[in-house]
């Protein structure tokens, strides 16, 4: 686990660092570059850097699908579907993306940090489906709950459908699925 890692490096306990990181620095760093929410540490040139090179690491190696991923979403596109991505992360995301199996399988990318913005902000969803060409009484948001993304996305007028997360018990009134294969039955190809 990289935050022991990155609290030592910064001079501080693990729980003093993930205070202020999943805290007064979450926006920050999800709406800006990164290097700005590690200098807000007041560290060195050289320890930004250093630690900004450990988050390069963890990100590059939590950027795989899960299984099915890459198949559903081929799948959806092959049914003359348009997907999309709305992703609230730091900047190394999307700078590691072309290297990634994720590349080039969506038809619009939306990060958080990227446009400045992140869920359950509405502007992010709209953005989506502005860059995906559809209403967003047209659009289908799938995701695991997180940020109240799922009743932002309704708040906007798209349909939301929780992806259950194994062995958690999450509390969703609207659709839900257990695997993005499910997702398969549940929207319809488009009519030519």
């Amino acid at each position: 686990m990289v935050r022991p890692r990155v609290a030592e490096r910064l001079g501080l306990t693990r729980e003093e660092f993930e205070e202020r990181w999943f805290g007064e620095l979450a926006e920050m760093r999800e709406m800006g570059p990164l290097v700005d929410a590690l200098r807000a540490f007041d560290a060195s040139p050289e320890t930004v850097e250093d630690v900004a090179s450990m988050r390069r690491a963890v990100t590059q190696q939590g950027l795989v699908p899960v299984p099915g991923a890459v198949e559903t979403i081929s799948d959806l596109r092959a049914r003359g579907l348009r997907v999309g991505l709305i992703t609230v992360c730091t900047d190394d995301v999307p700078a590691l993306w072309p290297e990634t199996s994720f590349h080039g399988l969506f038809d619009a990318e939306v990060f958080s940090c990227s446009v400045g913005l992140r869920k359950p902000d509405p502007r992010i969803y709209l953005l989506a489906c502005e860059q995906l060409g559809v209403e967003p009484r047209e659009a289908m948001f799938v995701g695991d709950g997180a940020n109240d993304e799922l009743a932002g996305a309704e708040r906007v007028g798209m349909t939301a459908v929780l992806l259950e997360r194994p062995g958690e018990e999450q509390e969703w009134p609207g659709r839900r699925i257990r695997s993005l294969r499910e997702l398969l039955s549940l929207v319809e190809s488009p009519q030519p």
